[in-house]
C-alpha cells in the first residue's frame, strides 16, 4: 500500500488548518497526521471530509476549546474534527480498537512530529475479535433499520448507502487476517474480499458508488433486491470471521 501518490490530494485549506494548530496550540503537541480517504484513489473533493489524528502530551480542555475555535473557521472547508489522543492512550487501546488503529497505521501521512502510527503492533487475536463484533453488529443493525423504515423507501435507501463506507476499515482488517495485501481503493478492497470469501461483493461497490454520487434507490423491487444482497453478503462475512481461529 503506497499513499505517496495521493498526498497531493490534501487540500490547501487543511494544510492551513494544520499550520494554525501547530503554531497557535495552547498545549504541547507530539504529532499530527492526515488519515483516511483523502490518501486514497476514492477521495472526492466535493464530498469527502479530511480526517486527522493529533497526539498531545495531555488531553486538556483548553486545547479542545482551541480546536472548537478553529473548527468554526474551517468546517466549511470539509475539515472534520480531529481525533485527539495521547501516546499512552494509543498503546493502551490497541486491544480495544485494533481495526481503527490498523487503518490509521496503513493509511496516514505525518504532517509533523514523531510517526507513532507507523510502529503500531496489532495483535491478530484482538483484531479477529473486533471484526466478529463489528460484522455481527452490522447484521443486527440491518434488520433493525429495515423494520424502522416502515416501508419508507427513501429512508431505507439513505441508510443503506450511508452505511457502506463503514465496511471498508473492517474489510481491510479481514484481508489482513487472511494474509492478503491491504489495498487503498474501495474497488480493490471489495475485489480482495471476493477472492477470500467467493461471495457477492459487488453490492458493496454498487452502494459505495451510489453514496459518492448522491444517488438513491427509488424502485421498490430494486431496493428490496439490494437490501437482500447486502444482508446476505454481510451474513457470509460474519460466518467467515466466526470460523477464524487465532
Amino acid at each position: 500500500m503506497d499513499i505517496k501518490a495521493y498526498i497531493q490530494n490534501i487540500p490547501e485549506s487543511f494544510l492551513r488548518f494544520a499550520q494554525r494548530v501547530k503554531e497557535e496550540t495552547p498545549e504541547p503537541l507530539h504529532a499530527m497526521y492526515v488519515v483516511g480517504s483523502v490518501l486514497t484513489p476514492d477521495y472526492n473533493p466535493a464530498c469527502s471530509d479530511i480526517n486527522s489524528v493529533i497526539v498531545v502530551k495531555e488531553k486538556e480542555p483548553p486545547f479542545l476549546d482551541f480546536l472548537i475555535g478553529l473548527g468554526k473557521i474551517f468546517r466549511e472547508k470539509k475539515v472534520a474534527p480531529p481525533l485527539v489522543m495521547t501516546a499512552d492512550y494509543i498503546q493502551r487501546s490497541l486491544d480495544v480498537f485494533p481495526i481503527e488503529f490498523l487503518n490509521f497505521r496503513e493509511i496516514h501521512h505525518t504532517l509533523y512530529g514523531e510517526d507513532y502510527l507507523k510502529e503500531l503492533l496489532i495483535d491478530d487475536q484482538f483484531l479477529r475479535l473486533q471484526c466478529e463484533r463489528e460484522i455481527k453488529a452490522k447484521l443486527l443493525w440491518l434488520g433493525q433499520v429495515y423494520l424502522e423504515a416502515l416501508g419508507d423507501q427513501r429512508e431505507l435507501s439513505q441508510k443503506l448507502t450511508g452505511s457502506v463506507t463503514g465496511y471498508l476499515p473492517l474489510f481491510r482488517a479481514i484481508l489482513r487476517l487472511a494474509g492478503h495485501e491491504i489495498p487503498l481503493a474501495c474497488n480493490e478492497v471489495t475485489a480482495g474480499l471476493q477472492q477470500v470469501l467467493d461471495f457477492d461483493s459487488e453490492i458493496f461497490l454498487r452502494l459505495y458508488r451510489m453514496k459518492t454520487t448522491d444517488r438513491q434507490l427509488t424502485d421498490k423491487d430494486e431496493l428490496c433486491s439490494c437490501f437482500s444482497r447486502y444482508y446476505q453478503a454481510t451474513e457470509k462475512i460474519a460466518d467467515y470471521v466466526d470460523a477464524l481461529s487465532y
